[in-house]
């Protein structure tokens, strides 16, 4: 009787994985994470558009209100560091105040400075504020700015 408590059944030698079943299914996981992740690409640079537009708002806004307080924006020499740092330099604005509470203007999603053109080339009774857009590259086919509010990429 001792002899058969001692033996291991077969059946407990088949209930564990093999390494090429891991592997097989680790594999397939990391397909379909890789597919997702493709797929995932477009919404990601559709995010960062829209955050663009949503900052290029932020300092339209910032601006008006400058120009409200002043009768004018800044130059495209002052830009929008104006904004943010009294300027010195004429024309000096009545009332200023900074327009950010950090102090800080807001960089694009690729972490670019946003550019000010006054009066603008696009809006020439106003403004323009550009992102250089995923290229990095200022006057490309990839930029994003305030002149066109239904597509704002200059084609």
């Amino acid at each position: 009787m001792k002899s058969q408590q001692n033996r291991v059944h077969p059946s407990r030698l088949q209930s564990g994985f093999t390494l090429l079943e891991m592997t097989l299914v680790i594999s397939i996981i990391v397909i379909l994470m890789g597919v997702a992740i493709k797929q995932m690409g477009g919404a990601v640079d559709f995010g960062k558009e829209v955050r663009v537009k949503a900052d290029i708002q932020c300092l339209s806004t910032s601006l008006r209100m400058y120009n409200a307080q002043n009768g004018f924006y800044p130059t495209t020499e002052q830009g929008l560091k104006a904004l943010v740092v009294q300027p010195t330099t004429e024309p000096r604005p009545r009332q200023w105040r900074c327009a950010f509470e950090d102090g800080k203007l807001p960089r694009d999603p690729w972490d670019c400075e946003y550019s000010f053109i006054c009066p603008g080339k696009h809006n020439p009774k106003s403004f323009d504020i550009i992102s250089s857009g995923p290229d990095r590259l200022p006057n490309t086919a990839d930029d994003i700015g305030n002149w066109d509010d239904s597509s704002s990429k200059i084609n």
